[in-house]
């Protein structure tokens, strides 16, 4: 794993984790630690809850003290909020885990570096700190021109959609077919996962492009990158960032992920949903700077606010309306889109 901004101290970061959910919280506020908990269960022993906090993972409450003493290495601020800061608790919470002598890594865009009592903490007990959210290294300006390899994007009607878990789900699909292919993360839960990739959200604007080119190289071995996406061209406050991915990603199919019961842009009550297949048109339409032959290779759903005979029933009309496979990539799988990538983008 890659190390960014770390304090004093000689240990990694990195896994047993115990799942910090702070307080109250909906259930995309602890997206971080729910990624986690769903894609690495194995590297996860327990949660951390404030007395009020209303949601769970279903894994066991420790204090740092008895998760360190369970074989804990790291505790994980698996909590995201809009504009990604720390409350005054969550900073107590983080020094008492230091001081119980464990690690600490967060996605926020308030760096943990940048807090001097969470840096004390850390010096005084050899632990190490790590923000995600920092790009590292120096980043090119991105140039567009043809890379070999191929190249898969998840975009979105709307953040938080699934595009990390439909981009995850493909990778294992394909990996499971015996096809090469490797998940390239750009948001903080991705990079805890991967142990890698580009806060693409972090990046300056004029470099957005290059970043992902950077994550995703050349490759002439016939396998996939899978690139995760982030936000949508449709939400005011992050198309900037998606139409960067878009570009830098060079991508042959696109995987168009949706919450059908959502009425509006997350955090936005004005902004309506965009349609679906003006959504997929418009993003196709972005990519086709950097590839002319992008193709649609699928709809992704995430149902779980939907019955199952629901669920199913909303796949196979959205599915028939665009005239591509729909599935849920947690419930229904991803085999339907990934025999139609593999039959419309072999070459």
């Amino acid at each position: 794993m890659t190390s960014h901004g770390e304090a004093t101290g000689s240990n990694r970061w990195g896994p047993p984790y115990l799942l910090y959910l702070g307080g109250p919280a909906d259930d995309l506020a602890i997206k971080t630690a729910r990624g986690l908990a769903y894609w690495r269960p194995d590297w996860c022993i327990g949660q951390h809850r404030r007395a009020d906090c209303n949601q769970t993972l279903e894994l066991p409450d420790m204090t740092p003290e008895q998760a360190r003493a369970a074989g804990a290495n790291t505790m994980v601020i698996g909590t995201a909020n809009a504009g990604g800061v720390m409350a005054r608790e969550t900073v107590a919470d983080i020094i008492a885990a230091l001081d119980a002598g464990l690690n600490v890594i967060a996605g926020l865009h308030q760096k943990l570096r940048d807090n001097a009592d969470i840096v004390a903490a850390a010096e005084r007990n050899g632990r190490v700190l790590f923000d995600a959210r920092e790009p590292k290294g120096r980043i090119p300006v991105g140039n567009g021109r043809k890379r070999a390899g191929r190249r898969l994007l998840t975009v979105g009607t709307d953040c938080s959609v699934g595009k990390m878990y439909t981009t995850l789900a493909l990778e294992r699909s394909l990996r499971t077919r015996g096809i090469k292919a490797d998940f390239r993360a750009t948001g903080q839960t991705g990079i805890f996962i991967a142990g890698d990739g580009v806060p693409v959200d972090a990046v300056i604007a004029d470099f957005i492009s290059g970043s992902v080119e950077q994550i995703s190289p050349p490759r002439g071995d016939g396998g996939w990158d899978l690139i995760e996406g982030q936000g949508s061209l449709f939400h005011p406050s992050y198309a900037g960032v998606s139409l960067g991915l878009l570009h830098g990603a060079q991508a042959d199919a696109l995987v168009l992920c949706h919450e059908p019961t959502r009425k509006h842009m997350r955090g936005l009550p004005h902004y309506p949903i965009p349609e679906l297949r003006l959504c997929l048109e418009a993003n196709l339409t972005a990519a086709r700077l950097t590839n002319p032959a992008v193709k649609a290779v699928g709809v992704a759903l995430n149902t779980s606010n939907l019955p199952a005979a629901e669920a199913a029933a909303m796949c196979r009309e959205i599915g028939d309306r665009l005239g591509l496979p729909c599935q849920d990539p947690v419930t229904m799988g991803v085999e339907a889109i990934v025999d139609r990538l593999l039959s419309c983008c072999a070459g």
